[in-house]
């Protein structure tokens, strides 16, 4: 296992400046999403829920309730108590819209929760855009590499550190959709189609 600090070389200490950038952005992006949710009377679940309707919809690739669950982490009870918070307070909407199979229930966002979006995305967005901007394209491909990868590798870390949870698989109970999360919410928007957006607006 690799010391958890640098030792002499240049490559090493390279090594540990990207990986703390990484720290201090997850850490500072919770801050961020907490912030926003408090702001707008929202659940951080609520918020994180919303983010990824918008992301998915955004993509192309609409999510169903079970995929929400599982992208969330939550139980089917724990995710039904967010949407049911969500479609009531206006943010989104059940669609049956499946070109195929009319039993198939996507999430939709409606304005409401776009603008609500928007709000929290918008300056981020701008922010993102303007970091981007002094990138040539092709260190724009091997960053994209990058923080995919690390996505990527986050996502089965969780995945495995739940599996371990005593009488628990890999979503949380309930009440986990109630309480604040550690998980960080505005860490989902670069790159992705709500910086885009948030774009777009600021145009």
């Amino acid at each position: 296992m690799a010391d958890f600090y640098p030792a002499g070389d240049d490559q090493a200490r390279l090594r540990w400046v990207i990986i703390d950038a990484l720290r201090r952005y997850g850490t500072d992006s919770g801050r961020i999403g907490h912030a926003f949710a408090e702001l707008h009377q929202l659940q951080p679940a609520d918020l994180r829920a919303l983010v990824a309707i918008m992301s998915a919809e955004g993509n192309g690739t609409p999510l169903t309730a079970g995929q929400l669950r599982e992208q969330l982490g939550l139980s089917s009870g724990g995710a039904s108590l967010v949407i049911d918070r969500l479609e009531q307070a206006g943010h989104i909407r059940r669609a049956r819209d499946h070109p195929a199979d009319n039993r198939v229930v996507h999430l939709r966002y409606t304005d409401q929760g776009k603008a609500t979006g928007l709000a929290f995305f918008g300056s981020l967005g701008d922010r993102a855009h303007a970091i981007l901007d002094g990138f040539t394209a092709d260190e724009l491909q091997v960053i994209a590499r990058f923080i995919t990868a690390m996505a990527d590798s986050a996502r089965q870390h969780v995945r495995e550190l739940e599996a371990r949870l005593p009488g628990m698989g890999p979503a949380v109970p309930e009440e986990a959709a109630a309480r604040p999360s550690s998980g960080s919410v505005a860490a989902q928007m670069i790159p992705g189609t709500l910086a885009d957006t948030g774009r777009g607006r600021a145009a």
